[in-house]
């Protein structure tokens, strides 16, 4: 006997999508959520105990065929993970969505860093959500793509005033986000973002009036790229190397060098740089081919600037928040640690940035920040410089780029502002704890080893304990770990290793390298 069943279906009512993506009614509708950034960043950022909702979205929207070159870049969505501290304030909620769940053992890892504040409480209130995709999309394409989960986003935010989103950089997608979520964006409208490109940057500085290589920007082909090649060898007939970037490169990733063969500086000079370009040109990244290379170039556009020489060079950068067109803020400054053959690839920091140039350094990030805040720029950003010690002792800064998003140097700082509750002062180029001492780190990003392959998160916070590796927050010193769910099958994690001293910072981490290379060494 056949059996009726009936079945209830559950209905999911989806609200209205809104605006097409792109078009001017959704930039309108953006420009009327973005107004309440400004009264949160003024009234609810600062208040400890104020009621706010952060969602949180650490999408890399980047050159997703250039990102795939990055080992364990999924892992990068990592990164923001320092942001669940904001859950040291008792009546913050925190909405984190990722490609792929997040293991537990790295939540509680980051819970445990919480002072004052008990990991139950604090995970009452944070929101873990997950696309379940690793497909090779940036996140916020993952997130646009699932009208249920945008939904759920939805409803768990309560108040819309006092809830804001902040992303790991801001694209036409995030902005679509923004709008279907009701929310506003802590960071910049993208359709400004050629101010963040090397060719809107190289303008700047030069309405700045600040020192950058000699070059030219907005560069669409190979054969603009030969001709301020050539422009470039006229000028500085002893130059060796020059630099061409995409305009949206990231972490060196999109530069390449040419090395200048021994051509007559004739009428033949563009000729012959055009064709020698494939064969005298060598991409940054190794796994990015020339042909490769030129075909993104095309699609985002570039620059070519001279490859700066010096005995004594330095790559700095210093971090701006800009709240209002009123409110500035000079964050932090670090030295960059950079790698690879001709130094172009972002491995770590160290904080502050040396005390001979901090302060001018800080000056030259006013100096740009209040002309970006004057265009509409807001949020954090960094700017990149090559310094190079003169004769005279005195150091020259040439201005390299703006990455108006956030960066290798973020989320380190974050991590010491959650857990210190300090300031830097631009100043003196010293960064003081709430209680008044001096504190400083080191940290990479690239901390790498196939023998680390095989580690598990349990593992690692295992051998962190047995070895006293954990941050003590007594002494507020010590070692936080990120990007830990790449370790295991990449071998790959990152650490800010904090200190009373340099000194002390870079004993913690190297330290931390012998401890691991002991641990996951030979058996």
């Amino acid at each position: 006997m056949k059996n009726d069943i009936n079945l209830s279906r559950r209905t999911f009512e989806l609200k209205d999508n809104g605006p097409v993506s792109g078009t001017p009614e959704e930039h309108d509708l953006f420009e009327l959520i973005q107004k309440g950034i400004a009264s949160q960043y003024e009234n609810i950022f600062p208040d400890k105990f104020a009621p706010k909702t952060v969602v949180i979205v650490p999408s890399l929207t980047l050159d997703m065929e250039i990102l795939s070159k990055i080992k364990g870049s999924i892992h990068y969505e990592e990164r923001l993970l320092c942001l669940l501290m904001l859950l040291r304030m008792p009546r913050t909620r925190v909405i984190y969505i990722s490609s792929m769940p997040l293991s537990e053992v790295i939540i509680d890892y980051y819970l445990h860093l919480l002072q004052g504040i008990t990991g139950h409480h604090a995970r009452k209130r944070l929101t873990m959500l997950s696309c379940y995709d690793l497909s090779r999309k940036p996140l916020t394409e993952k997130i646009l793509d699932r009208p249920r989960l945008i939904e759920k986003i939805r409803s768990l935010i309560t108040d819309k005033s006092s809830t804001h989103l902040t992303c790991y950089n801001i694209t036409p997608l995030e902005k679509s986000l923004a709008v279907k979520l009701g929310i506003p964006l802590f960071g910049t409208d993208p359709s400004i973002f050629y101010e963040g490109s090397k060719s809107g940057a190289r303008k700047t500085f030069r309405a700045c009036g600040i020192d950058m290589p000699d070059g030219e920007e907005d560069l669409k082909t190979k054969e603009d790229i030969a001709g301020a090649l050539a422009r470039l060898k006229r000028k500085k007939p002893s130059i060796r190397k020059a630099v061409v970037k995409m305009n949206d490169g990231f972490s060196g990733d999109g530069n390449a060098i040419y090395k200048y063969g021994d051509f007559a500086v004739d009428d033949s000079l563009e000729a012959n740089i055009l064709a020698s370009l494939t064969e005298n040109m060598r991409t940054v990244a190794k796994d990015v081919s020339i042909e490769l290379f030129f075909d993104k170039f095309y699609e985002m556009e570039g620059i070519v600037e001279e490859f700066l020489d010096g005995e004594i060079k330095v790559s700095p950068s210093v971090q701006c928040v800009i709240g209002t067109s009123e409110k500035i803020e000079i964050a932090s400054t670090h030295d960059q640690l950079l790698g690879g053959d001709d130094g172009q690839i972002f491995l770590g920091a160290i904080f502050p940035a040396d005390k001979e140039y901090a302060s001018e350094l800080a000056v030259l990030g006013k100096k740009i920040a209040d002309l970006l805040a004057g265009k509409g720029v807001r949020g954090r950003f960094a700017v990149d410089f090559l310094s190079v010690r003169q004769d005279d002792g005195r150091w020259k800064h040439f201005a390299i780029e703006i990455n108006l998003r956030k960066g290798g140097t973020t989320h380190p700082f974050m991590i010491i502002k959650f857990l210190t509750d300090g300031n830097y002062n631009s100043e003196e180029g010293v960064y003081y704890t709430a209680s008044g001492n001096k504190r400083y780190y080191f940290a990479s990003d690239n901390v790498q080893n196939n023998k680390y392959i095989g580690t598990t998160p349990e593992d690692l916070i295992d051998i962190a304990m047995f070895h006293d590796l954990m941050y003590d927050g007594t002494a507020q010193e010590g070692v936080v770990f990120h990007l830990i769910g790449a370790l295991s099958e990449f071998g790959k994690l990152g650490m800010v290793c904090i200190g009373s001293t340099p000194e002390r910072a870079k004993e913690y981490y190297d330290n931390t390298i012998r401890v691991l290379d002991f641990e996951c060494g030979d058996a």
